[in-house]
């Protein structure tokens, strides 16, 4: 065909080596490192266009658009205006404070926001989706946004396609596309050309950004990207997705509304009151107590608190991914605090994942293999044929061992190759590694590579449990063999003879049960075990291919392979139960294999047995309810038999989190309320369902995001705490001045009420003490054991009636220590003074900055002495520290003196200001030593009855 003929073609409908020189590419080896590059350069990242971010300036702007920041500007135009009719006399200083703490609060918001956005897009390149190419002719992992046309797509069960591309191999390749097609079923895949131009679910040869790889294993050549890609084509769809808020989000949006309208009210009623009681003269006084107003509604609403909840949020999901847990939305940070299950899977997660075939055992006896372990990266260290023990025996024992160890090896996908450091690179799954490894070890591995040619596989899945493999002897006049490893007792079933020694047997019901009962000796020992069995072909049947050449088989024996707990794990274990979390074991293996496992853990007492997924099949709903209220050992299990536990478990009332690593896994991710997915061994399509992903594919990270998860919570709980409590104390502070003006001595000579506060410094407070303390303790570290609790109930309010009244009673002693302090720096009142009012007032303004400083150290626990791990929080520190700064600016510096009607103050009155500002800090201490005395004699009670 003409190249200017198939360049009018569509990919589908040209064959591979014109696919392959219209994308100017190699089928052998890919593209080159350099022209991936280039390409990436020339047609932009594989990405769907999104909405285009806003620019700065805009959001600088957003942070304007609120009702109170609207009526501030309102305030300040007035004072302005009146300043005018006045005469101009002077700086318009209200009005210019007004403005300023306007823009500064603005520019604060503007900073909080970034950072959060920052954060975010951070936890998005965490969680990138990568895909698998081959790149001058080395397999390697790039992230998806990075494909080019023309590179070459190495597909495997699991993978989430990153491009459209037209396939050149495909063996027993499954496609699911429902997302983008509809099809509910997997679409089976082939490389041959199409006759002609057809519908998109019909396009059997290509494969579909979007799309996941469900059985089966291939190679295609990328032929669109980004925007080019048949999703691209409804990428508008996506754009108009917007993220949802989490509960804990929605919480406090309602409360900051319902906070919003009560003090609304109140201001109105405190104008209402001074209006009444004041004989108002001038233009300029109105104008001030309405300033007054404005300004205490401004002071009394967190209205930064969703920016800062958002911060918070992120920046506890970042030290997250420190840790090697990546949470993939903010939502799951409040279902990990309320984690009371946690499902996990064996292999790699509560243990090692370095797969070592310990023993083998055939018709002829058991030898012991010997180990060598590698890491979970895929590096083992030097090989030694003498750690083989006696497998390196002769005779018929040594024939039915090469032939365990070789078929097991030729059934698999692992690849075994030396580093130029003499270390071993293995690729593919560990537990086909180990084959490679033992038979190395025997010395046959070059051997079986010469004498067998592989042509075609019978894939592993979840529900066959076992994979088969066509190969070509060679020795034997090209005769055709099929090899099939599995799960020793599927396999049993597809065998009908044995192999002893250099003989095959017909497979009697004796030498049958001898064969379980050797599996049940190895589970025992706590090791997984897998069978191998074969069978020559006639040469009729060489032609054929599938499951139906998996019968009649020979059963050659069973390997025992040992996969260590992981050391670490046992004591997460430990720590799960101690804080009420239950930990279920849900794994394909042996159940005596499982249930050994999780006694050596502690998930169960020893002697206790697990269920299997045959099990589960035989339970109705209320059965399976019953079961897994007891029951933490699942054992050969499939995928639909995790949702069933899942389902059963959340019917419970329980907040679950499943780990799982395979495609299947998926629905299980999703269902789950905390779906975690492994970084190291989990698919592209796991990674995408779940919420979590773990970089270390280890579940004592899990644990550890509990932890943190509860942190988090208990820190927002703190901050929260704070913010209403010190803005309780400023309304509570002017409501109070008031009703109160006359016992306080808040009358002028003219008998008008007196503010206790000037709008300006109601302002200011809200600009130094919100915002610092606030995001300082967003990073508080837990101030108790929060893994010595139970759960959070989802249903749990954040901000319950016990935090109401303690908000209350630190809002009213911060209000009461602000007036005593006035009524003692005024004449007259109960305590009579000698200072005039601006004095006064300057006493009064800086003994509410001061009490929330103390506040901040009192909110960070309910029940805890402030003074335990006092100084634990360096970022709390410096906030407070900062804030002081500019207090003493404020009330020494005259200029600043001028702009917030202060007066500075000596020494001995800053002493007396920073002891009526602790006032709140001492009411809060015996309440807490209240609550803990309370709560010791109840446990004492409780312990007495028991």
């Amino acid at each position: 065909m003409p190249a200017a003929t198939s360049q009018s073609l569509a990919p589908c409908q040209l064959t591979e080596q014109e696919v392959a020189r219209q994308f100017d590419t190699s089928v052998d080896t890919g593209l080159s490192a350099a022209e991936a590059q280039r390409r990436l350069t020339q047609a932009g990242p594989n990405a769907l266009q999104t909405q285009a971010p806003t620019p700065s300036w805009r959001r600088l702007l957003t942070q304007f658009q609120d009702p109170l920041v609207y009526l501030l500007l309102v305030a300040a135009f007035i004072t302005l205006v009146v300043w005018a009719l006045e005469g101009r006399k002077g700086w318009p200083m209200d009005a210019l404070v007004i403005l300023v703490v306007v823009a500064l609060n603005a520019l604060l918001g503007f900073v909080q926001e970034t950072r959060s956005r920052r954060a975010a897009e951070a936890l998005i390149r965490l969680t990138g989706v990568t895909s698998a190419v081959l790149r001058d002719g080395v397999p390697q992992r790039v992230p998806s946004t990075e494909l080019v046309c023309g590179d070459l797509l190495l597909l495997s069960e699991g993978d989430s396609v990153g491009a459209d591309a037209r396939l050149i191999q495909a063996s027993v390749l499954r496609v699911q596309e429902a997302s983008l097609t509809g099809e509910s079923e997997a679409v089976l895949k082939e490389p041959a050309p199409l006759p002609a131009a057809t519908p998109l679910a019909e396009r059997c040869n290509m494969v579909f950004k979007g799309t996941a790889v469900a059985q089966g294993s291939g190679r295609a050549v990328v032929t669109a990207t980004g925007m080019a890609t048949e999703i691209g084509a409804i990428a508008h769809l996506l754009n108009t997705t917007i993220e949802e808020a989490t509960p804990l989000q929605k919480e406090v949006r309602q409360i900051g509304r319902m906070l919003g309208r009560a003090v609304v009210l109140i201001c109105i009623a405190v104008i209402a009151a001074v209006l009444l009681v004041s004989n108002i003269r001038t233009l300029h006084d109105l104008v001030s107590v309405l300033l007054l107003g404005v300004s205490l509604a401004v002071a009394a609403v967190p209205e930064g608190l969703p920016a800062i909840l958002s911060l918070v949020l992120a920046m506890g999901v970042q030290r997250m991914a420190g840790r090697k847990a990546i949470v993939k939305n903010l939502s799951s940070v409040e279902a990990l605090g309320s984690a009371s299950v946690i499902c996990s899977d064996k292999t790699g997660t509560l243990t090692r994942s370095e797969m070592t075939i310990e023993r083998a055992v055939t018709s002829s006896g058991s030898s012991r293999v010997g180990g060598v372990g590698y890491a979970p990266e895929g590096q083992l260290h030097h090989l030694d044929q003498a750690q083989a023990g006696e497998v390196l025996s002769h005779g018929p024992m040594h024939s039915e061992h090469v032939v365990l160890l070789s078929g097991g090896s030729l059934a698999g996908n692992a690849d075994l190759r030396q580093a130029p450091d003499g270390n071993w690179v293995i690729q593919g799954d560990p537990t086909e590694a180990a084959f490679l490894v033992a038979e190395r070890k025997l010395g046959v591995h070059e051997r079986r590579q010469a004498r067998f040619e592989r042509i075609a596989d019978i894939p592993f899945t979840s529900d066959r449990k076992m994979m088969s493999t066509l190969a070509i002897d060679h020795e034997h006049d090209g005769e055709r063999v099929i090899i099939a490893k599995g799960a020793p007792d599927v396999l049993l079933a597809h065998c009908t003879h044995v192999r002893v020694g250099l003989e095959v047997r017909a497979l009697s019901d004796d030498a049958r049960a001898q064969a379980l009962a050797d599996v049940n000796a190895l589970s025992d020992a706590a090791l997984r075990t897998l069978s191998v069995a074969y069978r020559p072909l006639a040469p009729d049947e060489h032609e054929q291919q599938g499951e139906a050449l998996e019968r009649d088989l020979i059963f050659v024996g069973t390997v025992g392979i040992i996969d260590p707990p992981r050391a670490e794990a046992a004591q997460a274990i430990k720590e799960a139960h101690r804080a009420g979390i239950r930990v279920i074991m849900i794994t394909g293996d042996h159940p005596r294999t499982a249930a050994r496992i999780a006694s050596d853990l502690g998930i169960v007492a020893p002697g206790a047995t697990a269920l299997t997924g045959a099990d589960l099949d035989t339970m109705d709903d209320a059965r399976l309810a019953e079961a897994v209220g007891s029951t933490s050992v699942y054992a050969r299990v499939a995928p639909a038999h995790k949702l069933r536990i899942v389902k059963a478990l959340q019917a419970q009332g329980h907040v679950v989190a499943m780990t799982g690593d395979g495609v299947n896994d998926a629905p299980a991710l999703k269902l789950a309320d905390i779906g975690v997915a492994m970084g190291i061994t989990g698919t592209e399509v796991t990674k995408e369902a779940g919420q979590m992903i773990l970089a270390d594919d280890n579940f004592a990270t899990i644990v550890a995001a509990v932890r943190e998860g509860r942190n988090i919570l208990d820190n927002i709980r703190k901050f929260l705490r704070y913010l209403l409590s010190s803005n309780m104390g400023e309304v509570l502070t002017v409501l109070l001045a008031v009703v109160g003006a006359r016992v306080l001595g808040l009358i002028d000579a003219s008998g008008d009420v007196v503010l206790p506060l000037l709008a300006t410094q109601l302002l200011w407070i809200n600009l130094i003490t919100d915002s610092g303390p606030a995001l300082a303790m967003g990073v508080d570290p837990s101030s108790d054991d929060v893994m010595a609790r139970r759960p959070r109930h989802p249903s749990d309010r954040v901000i319950d009636a016990r935090m109401w009244a303690t908000v209350l009673q630190s809002g009213l002693a911060l209000a009461l220590a602000t007036l005593v302090t006035l009524d003692l720096f005024l004449p007259g009142g109960l305590l009579e003074g000698t200072q005039d009012l601006t004095t006064a007032r300057t006493a009064a303004f800086t003994v509410l900055v001061m009490g929330q400083f103390f506040n901040a150290f009192n909110a960070r626990s309910d029940t805890d002495s402030a003074f335990q791990g006092l100084f634990s929080n360096r970022w709390l520190w410096a906030a407070v520290a900062l804030g002081l700064g500019l207090q003493i600016a404020v009330v020494e510096l005259p200029w600043l003196n001028l702009a917030f009607g202060t007066a500075p103050l000596t020494l001995a009155q800053w002493g007396l200001c920073v002891a009526m500002g602790s006032a709140v800090l001492w009411v809060s201490e015996l309440r807490k030593l209240g609550l803990r005395r309370r709560g010791v004699a109840r446990s004492q009670v409780h312990s007495t009855q028991a």
